[in-house]
Formats: structure tokens, sequence, C-alpha cells
């Protein structure tokens, strides 16, 4: 029962985007920009305390 509702919650979320993409591209592309960038902040922190581990934590 549990693999019909993960299907089911990703067949909505597809749908999801594809409306959003259809209907407003800007939006979207905002959309796409901003997530790319929490991305970027993260693999950024990531590296900065990876930086400050190797530095001896200091």
């Amino acid at each position: 029962m549990a693999v019909n509702a993960k299907k089911i919650a990703v067949y909505v979320a597809v749908v999801f985007v594809l409306y959003v993409i259809i209907t407003d591209p800007a939006k979207a592309a905002d959309y796409v920009q901003i997530a790319f960038e929490g991305i970027s902040d993260a693999a950024r922190s990531i590296g900065d305390f990876f930086t400050w581990l190797a530095d001896g934590a200091k």
C-alpha cells in the first residue's frame, strides 16, 4: 500500500511541475534559479566546514 502512495505522490509532483512550466515558464525559471542557488550555498557551506576542519578546527 505504501508503494502505491509513493507512486501517486510522485505522479502528483510531476503533474504540478509540468503545470507550472506550461502556465508560467518565467516563474518556473525563477524556481529553478532559486533551487540552484540553494544547492550552491549548501555546497559552499560544506566546503567551508571541511576547510575549517582541515585547518585544525580553529
